[in-house]
């Protein structure tokens, strides 16, 4: 089951640190950096039931 409630510690750290890595890149590598991001994390999860529901939550 996707866990949509606030789970990660130090949110704020983390949204830095997504944002810093995309410093200095132009629109498409960033768009391209997400897209790796993306395919690394899925990988991660791993469970197809997951990955769905995260793809039905994200269009919503």
């Amino acid at each position: 089951m996707l866990i949509t409630t606030p789970n990660i510690h130090d949110a704020d750290g983390f949204y830095s640190e997504l944002l810093d890595m995309h410093d200095g890149l132009s629109e498409n590598e960033s768009k391209a950096l997400n897209a790796r991001l993306i395919l690394v994390l899925a990988n991660h999860i791993g469970d197809r039931e997951v990955l769905a529901e995260a793809m039905r939550t994200a269009l919503d």
